[in-house]
């Protein structure tokens, strides 16, 4: 149970995180093209080394339906799992998965992976709790010219990656879980994976006046767990709770701190091309809402939201002890407006 992987994961080199701050300009930041480049490369030398049966479960073509057939619960999946792979491969795996993320993401994606050896023991040794049941799965052909994707998914992780033959990358639908959300007990006592995810949420909620916080307050009961789960499809919720043109500055800052926790999970040219993108209209129609109980303990949920995007806070089950977190674009999710732009121009007119 103890995964091939945990020896050298500490030594890869994910890029630092950048913070996300509506109130500063984005100053010449690397072209996100700089981070397709690091995850063909990478795609491309792991698929090198898989042999025919390895590259059979791995490889799907980019119309495949699978690529939307994602989930964050514990169950097999298509794809290449991790215990398919060979030590070196682990190892390849890793750096692919690097390429996307900031060195916080990186660390949260594999303290929830190592979560399952917590999980493992708890529950008598459960089978499906395995820090080498993550899956990989590629679908296109990287650098070939046209769009492709990739996944790492598995139990509270789920990373889509798209990649456009422009040089633009999606980065949704997005989901991070923890179970627990704090280790009270053994050698790990008083980890918490999604800490800033939550007290970033708190900070904003307890900083609201009586007014204020009547407005955002959609519900007493918090729903029991994020509310679009795991679909395929996103249109944008209500736009319950106090718009952000009713909070001061301070608070303002405060809500797009909360969107940086997200964001910046992933590597600073990555993030700072969706930065552009969900600061692009400001404040404007930006929504907080909360719902359940305030006080430490108690399960809570909260979702910031736009026209554009939205993103999703629970922590209500096993005791208030297991948050659930996802990010999702109603536009751009699998990277459609991507290769709505892609095919847009192949079928033009005027398209060679």
């Amino acid at each position: 149970m103890i995964p091939r992987f945990l020896p050298f994961v500490l030594f890869l080199a994910p890029m630092a995180a950048a913070t996300l701050r509506a109130e500063t300009p984005v100053t010449a930041p690397a072209p996100a093209s700089a981070a397709v480049a690091d995850m063909t490369g990478a795609a491309k030398d792991l698929l090198a080394t898989l042999d025919k049966e390895q590259k059979s479960k791995a490889v799907f073509p980019m119309a495949d339906a699978e690529r939307k057939n994602w989930h964050f619960v514990p169950k097999d999946r298509l794809g290449i799992p991790l215990a398919d792979l060979r030590p070196e491969q682990d190892a390849l795996a890793f750096r692919l998965l690097s390429t996307g993320l900031s060195h916080e993401g990186f660390r949260k994606a594999t303290s929830i992976m190592s979560l399952e050896r917590i999980l493992w023991e708890k529950e008598n040794k459960a089978p499906h709790r395995d820090a080498e049941k993550y899956f990989i799965s590629i679908f296109g052909e990287p650098g070939g010219g046209a769009p492709w994707a990739w996944r790492f998914e598995g139990h509270h992780l789920a990373f889509n990656f798209t990649v456009g033959a422009d040089g633009a990358a999606a980065l949704t639908p997005h989901f991070l879980g923890s179970n627990p959300g704090e280790v009270r007990e053994g050698p790990r006592a008083g980890l918490r994976v999604l800490r800033a995810e939550e007290s970033k949420g708190r900070e904003l909620a307890a900083s609201l006046t009586e007014e204020q916080n009547a407005a955002a307050k959609f519900s007493a009961e918090a729903p029991s767990d994020i509310i679009t789960g795991a679909k395929q499809r996103v249109d944008p919720l209500k736009p319950e709770g106090i718009a952000a043109s009713a909070l001061n500055a301070g608070q303002r800052a405060l809500l797009w701190a909360a969107v940086g926790e997200y964001v910046n999970r992933f590597r600073p040219d990555l993030a700072a091309a969706a930065q552009t993108s969900l600061t692009g209209g400001g404040d404007a129609a930006l929504h907080f809402a909360w719902a359940g109980g305030a006080a430490e303990g108690q399960g809570f949920y909260y979702r910031i939201q736009s026209p554009k995007f939205l993103f999703e806070f629970d922590n209500t089950q096993n005791g208030a002890n297991h948050p659930h977190t996802s990010w999702r674009d109603f536009a751009g999710d699998f990277g459609e407006d991507i290769l709505a732009r892609h095919y847009g121009a192949d079928h033009a007119p005027d398209a060679k």
